[in-house]
């Protein structure tokens, strides 16, 4: 289940840096893509707090 949920986070991170490295050519929608883009890194980032949760197994 971990490591699903780590494709999933990986994906969404990747989408978001390219967000926000495409923002700049869409014409009038720069600041929207951008934002987008650090929206979907903050989300790739929770995704791993929330459900993964802390481990014990120190």
């Amino acid at each position: 289940m971990s490591a699903v949920l780590f494709i999933i986070a990986m994906a969404v991170f990747v989408f978001g840096m390219w967000l926000m490295g495409n923002a700049t050519h869409i014409v009038g929608f720069e600041a929207i893509v951008f934002f987008a883009g650090i929206v979907c890194i903050a989300i790739s980032m929770a995704i791993p707090m929330s459900f993964l949760g802390r481990s014990d197994r120190a």
